[in-house]
């Protein structure tokens, strides 16, 4: 296994990805839409490659998965510089090699290379698996969203 930074011509490798991803989160009671935003991952996903805020793992010549990462900009002033981790996915035939460790790590070094002092990221609230995950590497919840439908009875 190797990881690198993406090229520009494993984008569409990437995107694939990406809605393996999204659709998977379906069942965490995610609202993105998998193949509805194709193209707008394919650009997201190229955007970042061009930035050098992707990185992929690569087993015999094979994407097998991925991270996209930054560091936050915004209009308001902290007392933190944030490192951003917007997507980490490895193929479900894949996981527990180490692979979304080694992902996850190379992240948090190319954010802590670029100054972050902390790095964020997001899980769905019932995605087990994810929350062990980076409980496990050391991630402790900060924020805490809260969901609720307008067609509820309780408006």
């Amino acid at each position: 296994m190797e990881i690198t930074l993406a090229s520009t011509g494993q984008v569409d490798d990437v995107t694939e990805l990406w809605i393996e991803l999204a659709r998977g989160q379906r069942s965490h009671g995610s609202h993105i839409l998998p193949e509805e935003n194709r193209s707008t991952a394919r650009d997201a996903v190229l955007r970042h490659t061009v930035a050098d805020e992707l990185a992929v793992a690569v087993v015999d010549r094979t994407v097998v998965g991925f991270v996209m990462f930054t560091v936050e900009t915004g209009e308001y002033r902290q007392d933190r510089t944030r490192g951003l981790i917007r997507n980490i996915y490895v193929r479900p035939d894949d996981r527990n090699e180490g692979i979304g460790t080694a992902l996850l790590e190379a992240a948090e070094s190319e954010l802590a290379d670029r100054d972050a002092d902390c790095v964020t990221l997001e899980a769905m609230a019932d995605n087990d698996a994810a929350r062990r995950f980076y409980r496990r590497h050391g991630y402790e919840p900060h924020r805490v969203a809260f969901e609720k439908s307008t067609e509820s009875d309780t408006l």
